[in-house]
């Protein structure tokens, strides 16, 4: 699916809070997970992890790994489960209005 690229980036932190808060993930299976969703370019998902995680909302770590060298993993902090929290309630509110709003936009024609 082909969505504007502001939407994209509005919808891209929250999709990726909520694949951390499922299992701690590293880069590359974060930016394959999404794209599987939506289309993103690989290189707009690095600045947003680093912002993450100077924002507290994520932690890292090393794991050594079987394919190369060790790979850094992401981890939802609790600030950062509740920033997911939030997102997703804004997002939800977000929705809904914007489909009322088609809902009554259509319902004048």
């Amino acid at each position: 699916m082909n969505v504007n690229i502001q939407f994209k980036k509005g919808v891209l932190e929250l999709c990726v809070l909520v694949l951390i808060h499922g299992k701690d993930r590293y880069g590359y299976e974060l930016a394959q997970a999404v794209s599987r969703h939506i289309e993103i370019a690989e290189g707009a998902l690095y600045p947003l992890l680093r912002r993450l995680v100077s924002d507290g909302y994520c932690t890292t770590y090393l794991q050594e790994s079987t394919e190369g060298p060790p790979r850094k993993y992401y981890r939802l902090t609790e600030t950062g489960q509740r920033y997911m929290s939030e997102l997703e309630s804004e997002w939800n509110e977000f929705v809904n209005s914007v489909s009322n709003l088609l809902k009554e936009g259509e319902a004048n024609e």
